[in-house]
């Protein structure tokens, strides 16, 4: 038997653009030949991507020809193609360059009609899901897993991740508010009684430790923990999952406002119970006095038990 898999496209007066993504034969049954193969659904994500994408961009282009002043259709300056990278494979889509029409003084003489959403050549998705395993796993193995499940195009390496992962990161940085100044004296702007009442206590887990550093170059201190919240205040409410974070403050320009925003995602508030349980280093004391000035500060058993066993001694 022979399956065909075909995309419609009905616009808005009823009008339809039809295109034949995959045409496929089965013949004798089995495990193997059971259903789609991996091939076979790439081939129909891709196809069915280079459509739809064609026609968005095509209808796009068709509302935009006209200067919406006057109604006279801009001309055509140079043709143009722009290749994006998406998370069901390459699609180009068409980028031209209009002359600017002659009711419009101001500006520039020409544009680019696509510029209003055309931003870089990775989409959003494609981005995230290489950030979210680059954090995970190496750069080659994403690059594999990646072209292994999903259409992604054949330039798709470790380099790429690499250099798309540090531009997010840069990104997130500049977004990241200014260190705060560490004084327990301060007030929060709003006070207890102004604030609405605060979910269940906080537990936060933090210790730190010297790690060799690369080639044998020194030791640098790591300090690396992980925030529970007990309960929400509200049933509806679903308890936000723990997370774990780590930073190195001798290299971090901003490591306790990084740790703070942790925090603060999972809804921690002026008036909120925080614990801290660690190893009652300097270090790690004075993290925890930036994060929450009020806070509980208790001695995990381990390092109870380490102290105990050298007095003993």
């Amino acid at each position: 038997m022979k399956f065909r898999v075909e995309v419609i496209c009905s616009d808005e007066e009823g009008v339809e653009q039809r295109c034949d993504v995959l045409e496929i034969e089965r013949k004798q049954l089995t495990m193997e030949t059971l259903g789609l193969s991996l091939a076979d659904g790439k081939a129909i994500l891709q196809g069915v991507q280079d459509f739809v994408t064609a026609q968005q961009v095509t209808e796009d282009l068709r509302c935009q020809r006209h200067c919406p002043n006057c109604g006279e259709r801009h001309q055509s300056k140079e043709a143009g193609m722009h290749t994006v990278n998406s998370v069901f494979g390459p699609v180009s889509v068409p980028n031209p360059r209009w002359h600017r029409c002659s009711c419009r003084t101001d500006g520039p003489k020409t544009f680019r009609p696509t510029a209003a959403w055309l931003k870089g050549r990775t989409s959003p998705e494609l981005l995230y899901l290489e950030t979210k395993w680059g954090s995970l796993i190496p750069f080659e193995k994403v690059a594999d897993l990646l072209k292994e499940v999903l259409p992604v195009g054949e330039s798709t390496n470790h380099e790429t991740i690499r250099e798309h992962l540090q531009a997010i990161a840069e990104r997130m940085e500049a977004e990241l508010g200014e260190e705060r100044p560490c004084d327990p004296f301060v007030r929060p702007e709003n006070t207890e009684d102004e604030q609405p009442l605060p979910d269940g206590p906080m537990t936060v887990g933090i210790e730190g430790g010297y790690v060799r550093a690369a080639h044998k170059e020194g030791w640098f201190e790591v300090i690396a923990g992980r925030s529970v919240v007990a309960f929400r205040r509200s049933e509806n409410d679903a308890v936000p999952p723990a997370k774990c974070f780590g930073f190195v403050q001798t290299y971090d320009q901003k490591p306790r406002r990084r740790l703070w925003e942790v925090m603060k995602s999972q809804g921690m508030q002026e008036n909120q119970q925080v614990v801290f349980m660690s190893d009652g280093g300097e270090d790690v004391r004075r993290v925890q006095a930036y994060l929450h000035p009020n806070s509980e500060h208790l001695i995990d058993w381990f390092h109870i038990t380490m102290r105990l066993t050298v007095l003993q001694q």
